[in-house]
């Protein structure tokens, strides 16, 4: 992410976090799909995480038209508001990741499956992106 946005910063921000709650959400259905022979409480925990994803995501999409209806003017109590959701999203996928690290090594399906493990590594290294600019963004307060 650049970080010559000035006044658009918060704008930016958003806009990280709604592409990878997204990115998120449909992780979750990829892991199910590859891994057909998934547990049921794999299963169950990445329906769960999909429907969580989802209302980040859509809480996301509602300060991005916030901050298009102010005309990029964020109040200091809208920054602080932006920068705690930032601060979930962070949280979140970084317990996305245990997740995803446990059915690599708790799920005997994928454990046995190369192909599942490449993209759940995959899926890892993307959340971590995701939480490097979270971090970078909320380092700067």
């Amino acid at each position: 992410m650049q970080f010559y946005y000035g006044s658009q910063m918060p704008l930016r921000v958003l806009d990280e976090a709604e592409f990878w709650k997204h990115q998120e959400e449909e992780h979750t259905v990829v892991i199910r799909e590859l891994v057909g022979n998934l547990e049921q409480r794999y299963v169950n925990a990445l329906k769960e995480w999909e429907r969580e994803f989802q209302k980040t995501h859509q809480r996301v999409v509602r300060y991005i038209e916030t901050v298009n209806r102010t005309g990029g003017q964020v109040s200091p109590a809208l920054h602080q508001d932006i920068m705690q959701l930032v601060t979930f999203c962070l949280q979140q996928s970084d317990t996305f990741i245990e997740l995803c690290r446990s059915l690599m090594t708790d799920s005997e399906p994928i454990r046995n499956n190369q192909t599942a493990q490449v993209v759940l590594n995959h899926i890892i290294v993307e959340s971590e992106y995701f939480i490097g600019v979270a971090q970078t963004i909320l380092y700067q307060r």
